[in-house]
């Protein structure tokens, strides 16, 4: 499997267990916007994280699953910016992480989109 495929997938797919072995952390950053239980969306978002995962980790899939991949993290940007305005105050380094996490957003996405794309030595040219 190609390294940038098989990084991403290994995120994903650490991230998406991670919401369902501690959703706590995820629940408190669940936008209060949104309508129903903060832990429904911690588990939908760890379930779509996991399928995104399995699907750049395939090859028939890689491309659906990078552009996915890169919606997803856009998606999930609104928690970002929650958990920065709840961490405002905190210590330091809380504070430090969680405006850190804002930035990362783009080249997460810049990552996605580069595993959606085939390798230069995947791409069929007509032949003659």
């Amino acid at each position: 499997m190609r390294r940038d495929a098989a990084g991403l997938a290994a995120l994903l797919a650490t991230a998406g267990v991670l919401h369902f072995a501690r959703p706590r952390p995820f629940d408190s950053i669940v936008p209060r916007s949104l309508p129903g239980s903060p832990r429904t969306w911690t588990y939908l978002s760890g379930a779509a994280e996991i399928a995104v995962a399995a699907a750049v980790a395939h090859p028939r899939t890689r491309r659906a699953g990078g552009l996915a991949a890169a919606a997803l993290f856009a998606a999930v940007f609104p928690a970002n910016v929650k958990m920065a305005v709840d961490w405002r105050h905190a210590p330091p380094a809380r504070r430090a992480v969680a405006f850190g996490r804002l930035p990362l957003q783009v080249p997460l996405i810049v990552w996605a989109l580069r595993a959606s794309r085939p390798r230069p030595d995947q791409t069929s040219s007509p032949k003659p």
